[in-house]
């Protein structure tokens, strides 16, 4: 009789940190002990709170375990699944350096990394085991296509869609009954539609989709057949990263158990309804995210975007109507046929319903998954959920929407995540990537960051972002260089409108959104590299230089030893000095030093 359940991350983050050794190990020792008939090993996905993993968590007790490594197993298998004694070093505490610290928490609920998320989209990430079809029936999976299949016809299922207001989590946020209605309405001639799925995550920081994939592949796949019923198609394609191969490996198997189950292929339920899902593998492209380009992939082509009109849900595939979401808009699909319509409208602001996945990462405490309520605020996820900034350093800005988005600073922290708070203010919701950005951060070299990702991922099909992005990044690297003019300045800000308006695709319209946001809230900075030739930030290698202060230099001669080019002279006990000409900027020096004697200026 099984009377405790080690559930120990799989997600790509904990399994880079070694769960897999941790669950073998494990294993090992219940089984020295006698433990393994009372005690399953459970690997679920991510947790969601990545920057302590690995992690382990132990039911019935909900034990919340952190940074576990294999060292540690024969204590916790001997003190707490032998004994019932729980190791209490190894309990994460997030209020152990405050004057409210208690002894640790038992519950991964009642960290504040937990308490403000609403998880929809994430409700079975790290709680099933993702290998397992069985779990996933369990918590009421393939429910909400058997309610579709026998209770409700297609325009039942697009309305509910449509009265729950949930829109596209893939970056543009058109409504996805709106999408389904086009696809449906068009006049079946007898040839194929085609149902989906965007897995082709390449913003630089975000991992939402992977997650979502890596612990609850049958939500998606439950999601996309309903979507199949909706519209009228019974083939499906999944275009996934092959970078993601725990994703790739589990999806594989939840399509052969559904295949298996009956819950993919023919007669559905005994309904009549045929569906099947294949995977495309992805080589890495950012501008297949873009839909005409994904699609153009899975037809083994080239992948370019097309002009639109006509929009895929008429011309898509195959040149048949097809209907493209990505994994999050998929994984709400189930929820709201079960719940009801009301129930997700509740959630969220008036334009922006349900919830948000977001890849929390930069210089923030608490890296890892978050999934608030549309309307939370930016304030709410970096200081409450986050953590806050880390080493005591203040909260600069915040970049959202990836390469396609933009900085939100400091002053705006209070702004709300939704759509059109975000796009009110120069960013974009994106699919959902949030990288915190604290006082050492300098925005032109973030600007120059995501243009450099750009101009190296695009297709090179339209002029305007083949050519205009490279000049773009040309010109920031002059700024940066420290051989800016001032009119370099208005010539980047008039380049990046006429890029906007001409590009073909969403990837070079979107392209000049870092540069655009930087300069609007961050224009001193600019100026400062020009004008000044001095980078605020001391990031900028060509503006800045390192400085001994004499009067906290203790003449220990540690940073002497450590300068690989020997650009620090100086006596024992006597203050050093460094040769500006020398110093290769390589902050070897400064690392060293004990006594924060060394600045950069």
């Amino acid at each position: 009789m099984i009377r405790s359940h080690v559930l120990v991350c799989g997600g790509t983050g904990c399994t880079s940190s070694g769960s897999v050794a941790i669950r073998e190990k494990l294993a090992e020792e219940l089984k020295v002990m006698g433990l393994d008939e009372e005690v399953k090993i459970v690997q679920t996905g991510c947790f969601g709170l990545c920057a302590l993993g690995p992690i382990m968590i132990i039911y019935p007790e909900g034990t919340f375990y952190s940074r576990v490594t294999t060292d540690d197993i024969h204590e916790i298998v001997e003190e707490h699944l032998l004994k019932g004694r729980i190791v209490e070093r190894l309990v994460y505490n997030d209020k152990a350096d405050s004057e409210e610290a208690e002894e640790g928490h038992s519950s991964l609920n009642d960290t504040a990394f937990y308490k403000k998320q609403q998880r929809i989209a994430l409700r079975n990430c790290g709680v099933i085991n993702p290998e397992s079809i069985d779990e996933y029936i369990a918590r009421d999976g393939y429910f909400a296509l058997a309610k579709a299949l026998k209770e409700m016809t297609p325009d039942d299922v697009i309305n509910t869609v449509l009265a729950s207001g949930l829109r596209g989590r893939g970056g543009a946020g058109f409504p996805t009954g709106r999408k389904w209605q086009l696809a449906k309405d068009l006049v079946q001639d007898g040839g194929q539609k085609y149902v989906a799925c965007n897995a082709d995550e390449g913003d630089p920081g975000a991992f939402m989709d992977r997650s979502v994939l890596e612990g609850d592949p049958h939500a998606v796949l439950e999601a996309m057949a309903i979507a199949g019923y909706a519209i009228g198609a019974s083939q499906g394609f999944i275009y996934v990263r092959a970078e993601y191969p725990i994703a790739i490996h589990r999806l594989e198997i939840a399509i052969k158990q559904a295949r298996e189950y009956g819950l993919l292929g023919k007669d559905i339920f005994g309904t009549g309804f045929d569906f099947d899902i294949e995977l495309r593998f992805g080589a890495g492209a950012f501008v297949c995210g873009e839909e005409t380009a994904l699609m153009t992939s899975i037809e083994g082509k080239r992948g370019e975007p097309k002009p639109r009109p006509p929009f895929p849900a008429v011309k898509g595939l195959f040149d048949r109507p097809t209907v493209l979401n990505n994994v999050e808009t998929y994984a709400n699909i189930c929820q709201i046929i079960l719940n009801g319509p009301e129930w997700f409208a509740s959630i969220g602001t008036e334009k922006s319903k349900g919830t948000k996945v977001f890849a929390l990462g930069g210089k923030i405490v608490n890296t890892g998954l978050v999934e608030v309520p549309m309307g939370t605020t930016l304030r709410e996820v970096v200081e409450e959920i986050g953590g806050g900034i880390p080493n005591g350093k203040k909260f600069k800005a915040a970049q959202t929407g990836g390469p396609s988005g933009g900085c939100i600073p400091a002053s705006l922290i209070d702004t709300p995540i939704d759509y059109d708070s975000l796009l009110s203010i120069g960013s974009m919701m994106g699919s959902g990537g949030l990288i915190v950005m604290d006082e050492s951060t300098c925005m032109v070299d973030i600007a120059r960051f995501f243009l450099d990702f750009t101009v190296d991922e695009s297709c090179g099909k339209c002029t305007p972002c083949r050519i205009g992005t490279k000049r773009l990044l040309e010109l920031l690297d002059k700024i940066i260089a420290g051989n800016g003019e001032m009119e370099d300045i208005d010539k980047l800000e008039e380049l990046c409108y006429h890029i906007k308006s001409t590009a073909l695709c969403g990837l070079g319209q979107t392209a000049p959104n870092p540069v655009l946001s930087t300069l609007r809230y961050f224009r001193d900075e600019y100026v400062a590299h020009v004008r000044d030739k001095k980078c605020p930030a001391g990031v900028c290698k060509n503006l800045m230089h390192f400085e001994i202060i004499e009067d906290k230099c203790k003449g220990c001669t540690a940073c002497a030893r450590v300068c690989p080019v020997g650009a620090i002279t100086g006596s024992v006990k006597n203050p050093h000095v460094i040769d500006v000409n020398k110093c290769i900027k390589c902050g070897a020096c400064i690392e060293k030093c004990k006594f924060g004697a060394i600045i950069k200026k």
